[in-house]
């Protein structure tokens, strides 16, 4: 499987309420592409960082493989959300995509 994370920090224009309006947004949006794209697991958006964090929103996505990632980055829904929600209103992306197995923790 492929784990794709990142990192958003908004562009410095925006108070402190339009900031809160943009990450629930980003988050509305990413999150509903949850079973509209083949090949993506698991999509989850957090904007509740700690006072310590240097990013403003997190997107953790599991997919199948690769090629899910791939087809995920062309995907029409995803493309939207990304063109309307997210590029308008951020400045700095970080990005990290790596395989892993999965493992089940019995606690």
């Amino acid at each position: 499987m492929i784990k794709h994370i990142i990192l958003w920090q908004l562009k410095e224009e925006y108070n402190v309420q339009e900031k809160e309006e943009i990450k629930a947004g980003i988050k509305a949006g990413l999150e509903s592409l949850q079973g509209k794209i083949p090949g993506l697991i698991d999509i989850h958006v957090q904007i509740s960082g700690l006072a310590s964090s240097n990013a403003d929103v997190m997107l953790d996505s599991t997919f199948a493989d690769e090629e899910s990632l791939k087809n995920y980055a062309v995907h029409p829904a995803h493309v939207e959300v990304a063109d309307n929600k997210v590029r308008p209103y951020t400045a700095v992306r970080s990005c990290m995509d790596y395989e892993f197995e999965e493992r089940l923790y019995v606690k």
